[in-house]
Order: structure tokens, then sequence, then C-alpha cells
């Protein structure tokens, strides 16, 4: 099981082995404009070989073999991060709290409000969105810094201890005008990455 780096329009991943639940789940979902893929067992969820990083998951506590508490555990185990919503018709206290601890974005007993599990949804989806800009704004940076001569490498770790650029040309044995100018170059690619469009 392994995350796609795309970003796709957002999917909603559902598993309960209810028949009837996993249907009437997709419906809402879809109607509420997201795709969904259902599934019948944890370990159907399991075996699928990628899943989409702009996903959440709904799952079911109480299911035969794996509950929906083990396959959150495997989930971790696996290093795979996807929020999980929980639904459960018979839930209790210490199950929410070990769900949310675990890291659940929410935990409904069923019968529930279908406003209340869609509004869990946009939580969820939220929080991947932002995890996905991170990682790209990320991704971004190491590209740029890997663009640096190792002269302006030296001199961006420099100001960025705080030295002033008569300090840090008598360190390289540089002149003061060329840390002036390696610093400017510096921050002018920091901000190309600021100013780009978003696409």
């Amino acid at each position: 099981m392994t995350v796609s780096l795309t970003s796709p329009p957002p999917i909603v991943y559902v598993v309960d082995d209810d028949a009837s639940v996993r249907e009437s789940l997709s419906s809402l979902i879809r109607s509420a404009g997201m795709a969904v893929e259902v599934f019948a067992s944890p370990f159907e969820f399991l075996a699928k070989d990628q899943l989409s990083d702009f996903a959440c998951l709904v799952l079911d506590v109480r299911m035969p073999g794996l509950d929906g508490l083990a396959l959150q555990e495997r989930i971790a185990e696996l290093g795979v991060e996807i929020p999980i919503i929980f639904i459960t018709g018979h839930g209790d206290v210490p199950l929410a709290v070990r769900a949310m601890k675990a890291g659940a974005i929410d935990f409904l007993n069923k019968p529930f409000d279908d406003t209340d599990l869609l509004d869990a949804i946009s939580v969820a989806l939220s929080r991947v969105s932002a995890a996905v800009n991170e990682r790209s704004e990320l991704a971004d940076l190491c590209q740029r810094f890997d663009a640096l001569t190792p002269r302006e490498k030296q001199i961006m770790f420099a100001v960025a201890q705080g030295k002033q650029n008569k300090a840090i040309a008598y360190d390289l044995s540089v002149t003061e005008s060329t840390v002036a100018e390696l610093t400017l170059a510096i921050q002018q690619l920091k901000s190309v990455g600021k100013k780009a469009p978003a696409g």
C-alpha cells in the first residue's frame, strides 16, 4: 500500500462490512461531489495497491476478522498517513478515546446526521490538502537549496546564524560586496517560489 504523489479530486474510502451502509454512504458522498471507493473489509482495503494522496477513510469500528481500530494501527505501522473518521453502531467512550488518541478526525455513532459526516470529511480533506501543500513547498525549497553553489550555501548558513556581512566576508575570505550580492541572490531565489502562480 503506497500513497500517490499526485493531486486528483478528493476521494473518500469507506470500509464497512454492512452492504447497505456502504451503499448509503457511497450515495451520500457522491451527492456531495466527491469520489468514493467502498470496501467490505479491512483486508480488501489493505490489498489496494495505491491510495490517493488527497483522500480520507470512513471506517466502521466493529467488523469480523480485523476491526477498525486494528486497521488504524496497521495503517500507522505501514507509515501511511490518511485521516480516519470512525463510524459505529456500538460505540463507547473508551473506544472513542482510543481512536482519537491514535489520530482519528472524528468518531460518529450510528445513526448519525449526514451533515456531521460530511463536515468530518471536509475537515479531514482540509488537513490532507494542507499536508500536501506543505510537502510540495518543502520539495520546492529542497530543490532550490540544491541549486545553490557551495559558496552560496556557506553564506546562507552564516546569515541564518545571524552573522553580519562584514563578519561573513572575513570568515570566508571574500569581499563584503560579494557577500551582499550572494545574499541578495539567495533572497531572490527564496521569493521565486512564493511569487509563482498557482497551477
